[in-house]
């Protein structure tokens, strides 16, 4: 069994979130799957520009909340371009025992309430 590095788990968290955010009539401008690289979405909804911060978050951490400095940051840079500012944590566990790393190809847990404006 092979866990999960923290880049599959941070593109599994934006892959969840890419999917929530197309169903919901969002369209990509721009994606960075980079770790640690902000914003990792950048899309227009509406006419309107949205920057959204995607984090996985391990177990037991709440994934509702986010580094302040960080998403104060971001959000200084998209009031640049009139955009809002949107933080999505992901909770990703391992189904099985929640104590365990996420490993490839085996079942998981996932704790996402959607975007939280910043």
């Amino acid at each position: 069994m092979q866990p999960l590095t923290e880049q599959e788990l941070h593109n599994l968290a934006m892959n969840l979130v890419g999917h929530k955010l197309e169903d919901q009539g969002y369209e990509f401008m721009g994606v960075n799957s980079k770790l640690k690289k902000n914003p990792q979405f950048v899309c227009l909804k509406d006419k309107k520009l949205h920057f959204i911060v995607v984090r996985n978050v391990p177990y037991p951490d709440d994934p509702k909340i986010y580094d302040l400095a960080v998403m104060q940051k971001v959000k200084e840079h998209a009031q640049k371009f009139d955009a809002k500012t949107y933080y999505a944590g992901v909770g990703l566990s391992n189904a099985a025992d929640q104590r365990l790393p996420v490993y490839l190809n085996e079942d998981y847990i996932v704790d996402y309430d959607g975007l939280i404006e910043v």
